[in-house]
């Protein structure tokens, strides 16, 4: 038999912080964290002690620790997570927050293309329920874990399939965001997200296609002083300013991320 401790100790030396460690022996064993750390000495069967080492090794490539376990807490909400989409990360909060502030107390229509996972469709209306919120994308799959999120936590959203605007025909927003794929096809980074859907990271060599899209094709589909907010690379804000701008966006501005780069920038429609 395994102990707790052991299994800890294994997952050290496989180079797995200790953090996700407690989680996925928590996981298979069906407790919480803080009892595992209080019982150092509980004992895993063979069972649990094989399924644990499968984890770390898995863990230890690079696997997100929310395929592994399954959810992942984004904006004060536990959302269902699968390899069908992007690791919501903390960083994508600011997007949501700057799209709080717009929303306010006014009852608007707001879109989110891309959702994957629903994260940021869902954090708006859980903190904004008088707004009437839809979210897109491509995937199939995606669309239905984001069905399942929004299910589980009780939240209306309205659901289209569809690339960038094509999902929205003839419907017009107050707010729309976005956090789209935005990595460089050559990035090296992209080595360490190989376990995630790579269609959701990378849209072409330069990184820029998808929100040259999106705020190319945006003009229909806002209403006169409607705001378009767009997550993007630390170091992509002047070139999606310069695209803003281009397209006649007003007042373009952006928000720096936990770690102080320059993660969103946004326009407003000129009426």
């Amino acid at each position: 038999m395994t102990t707790v401790a052991q299994a800890l100790a294994l997952a050290a030396s496989m180079g797995v912080a200790r953090l996700d460690a407690q989680l996925l022996v928590a996981r298979r064993l069906g407790v919480e964290r803080p009892w595992l750390i209080a019982h150092p000495e509980a004992e895993l069967d063979d069972r649990h002690t094989a399924a644990c080492r499968a984890d770390f090794e898995r863990r230890a490539d690079g696997v997100p620790l929310s395929y592994l376990t399954g959810e992942r807490e984004f904006h004060s909400l536990r959302l269902v997570v699968t390899a069908d989409v992007l690791d919501p990360r903390p960083d994508t909060e600011t997007l949501v927050d700057w799209a709080l502030e717009h929303v306010g107390d006014l009852t608007c229509d707001v879109a989110d293309l891309g959702t994957g996972s629903g994260a940021i469709a869902l954090a708006i209306k859980q903190a904004r329920p008088h707004a009437r919120v839809r979210a897109t994308d491509r995937s199939p799959q995606a669309l239905a874990l984001a069905r399942q999120n929004a299910r589980h936590l009780g939240l209306d959203i309205e659901w289209s399939e569809g690339d960038w605007w094509q999902a929205l025909p003839g419907m017009r927003f107050d707010l729309v965001v976005s956090n789209p794929p935005y990595v460089a096809a050559d990035d090296p980074h992209l080595l360490a997200l190989r376990h995630e859907p790579m269609h959701a990271l990378t849209p072409g060599p330069r990184g820029l296609e998808a929100i040259e899209r999106i705020v190319a094709g945006a003009g229909p589909h806002l209403r006169g002083g409607a705001w378009l907010l767009l997550e993007h690379g630390y170091d992509q804000a002047p070139a999606v300013r310069s695209c803003l701008l281009r397209h006649g966006f007003a007042d373009v501005t952006t928000r720096s991320d936990l770690s102080g780069a320059v993660r969103c920038t946004g326009g407003r429609r000129v009426a």
